[in-house]
């Protein structure tokens, strides 16, 4: 991407990240509904990952500058508290993890929530999808740009490591296979 963008550009990258965030809260729904069965884990590492795509486009993109610098209102956000509850109960056992929040500024590993984590991002990409519903695509995008920079995006990626933790230490810690004598021939 260049320095500078075209409406055209922002028109084409709000469309890609509302598909993205589409999915994503989909996903998250589905997964909160008990739909994901044993791939719950997998099944939200996909999702996790795919938003942070979006994430990445949001922050290899010039600056978002609104024309009078202010945010038009869109309402209230939706209430996620049902999504929440219906992760938290898919993910007993493993929903609290430790992160070091800014591996810059930070030493000290500070206690996160998978649930919370995941419900965060979908809270602030819900938020600038109703602008894009409404027909403001660069609203939308700066939102989603200044609040992946802000708070989304570093939600997003402690809950991608515990994901990705998870799953490798299920993948990787195999019960080593009992040896079989080779028979000399």
């Amino acid at each position: 991407m260049s320095d500078t963008n075209s409406p055209q550009d922002w028109d084409a990258l709000a469309e890609r990240v509302a598909r993205h965030v589409d999915n994503y809260l989909s996903g998250l729904e589905a997964v909160a509904r008990g739909d994901g069965g044993t791939r719950t884990i997998p099944l939200l590492l996909l999702e996790v990952s795919q938003v942070i795509l979006a994430g990445a486009q949001l922050g290899a993109s010039a600056d978002v500058i609104l024309p009078d610098n202010s945010e038009p209102e869109v309402g209230d956000d939706p209430d996620l508290d049902a999504i929440r509850q219906g992760l938290n109960e898919r993910l007993v056992g493993l929903d609290e993890y430790v992160e070091v929040f800014d591996p810059y500024k930070d030493t000290e590993p500070t206690s996160y929530r998978l649930s919370d984590d995941l419900v965060d991002v979908a809270s602030d990409l819900v938020h600038g999808l109703r602008h894009y519903q409404q027909g403001r695509p660069l609203e939308a995008l700066w939102w989603w740009q200044y609040s992946y920079f802000n708070h989304w995006g570093n939600h997003a990626g402690a809950a991608l490591r515990a994901l990705h933790a998870y799953v490798s230490n299920a993948r990787l810690d195999v019960a080593p296979e009992p040896a079989t004598e080779v028979a000399s021939a």
